[in-house]
């Protein structure tokens, strides 16, 4: 089997390099990446929209200019998937802009170079039928069940609203912890050392992919109105419960 990978960032390089322990991956980039690991192969834009299976790995801000780009190349019987950490907006572009001769699976591995440094066995890979046959789909469930992943199926708003909290909050606490300017200690206890962790997870992305999570699911706001009235909340119920002074503390 072969799979076209398109865009070759940092989690596109890493989502490439694992599909190809499985299969031929060809892959195209806009700029192209030097020293490419030797299982990749390195095709031209034209070649690689032949492919009968295309991932899209760009960001989700991108994703418009990207499928107007290509739409009118892609082959009749074509499968087109993108990689968006949000659902209900790519699923939506795909269906209004690819050709109905294509068929459209949206997917979202919940896993990138640095969760799935160790390995990607048993990390969860959510799958959300757009345009497709259930024969196809089911060949693509096994595939990636194959690789070790923990398939999963959800419609996108149903993915959207979870994720908004799952992965939305985990993205945004990782950029005010990092604001912080939290650093290993000596005697950090296990739940600051996870504090840590998700600072490394979440911010050797890019900002711009903070960015679109915030602003491409239709649920971040919400969790962020609330996340922001519990902090307050907190906050104001402890200051009303401390009643020592600074002077307490003076010898």
């Amino acid at each position: 089997m072969e799979i076209a990978v398109y865009g070759l960032g940092r989690f596109g390089l890493f989502w490439a390099t694992e599909l190809s322990r499985y299969c031929t991956v060809k892959v195209y980039s806009r700029s192209k990446k030097e020293n490419l690991p030797r299982q990749l192969v390195w095709v031209d834009e034209d070649e690689l929209l032949t492919t009968p299976a295309l991932i899209l790995c760009v960001s989700i801000s991108s994703m418009e200019e990207v499928l107007e780009k290509i739409s009118a190349r892609l082959k009749p019987g074509s499968l087109v998937m993108d990689t968006c950490s949000v659902k209900v907006y790519p699923a939506m572009k795909m269906q209004e802009l690819l050709p109905g001769h294509t068929d459209i699976l949206a997917t979202h591995p919940m896993f990138g170079p640095d969760s799935g440094r160790n390995g990607i066995k048993d990390l969860p890979l959510v799958l959300s039928p757009v345009r497709i046959r259930q024969p196809a789909l089911k060949r693509w469930r096994d595939f990636f069940a194959a690789m070790g992943l923990h398939v999963l199926q959800m419609d996108v708003h149903e993915h959207d609203k979870e994720a908004a909290y799952t992965q939305g909050i985990t993205h945004y606490m990782g950029r005010v912890f990092a604001d912080l300017g939290l650093k290993p200690s000596k005697i950090a206890t296990l739940g600051y050392s996870k504090l840590l962790e998700i600072i490394e997870q979440t911010c050797n992305d890019p900002w711009r992919l903070f960015l679109d999570i915030q602003r491409y699911n239709p649920y971040t706001k919400e969790m962020r109105n609330r996340l922001h009235h519990s902090l307050e909340k907190i906050f104001s119920k402890l200051q009303g419960s401390l009643d020592i002074s600074n002077s307490d503390f003076k010898k």
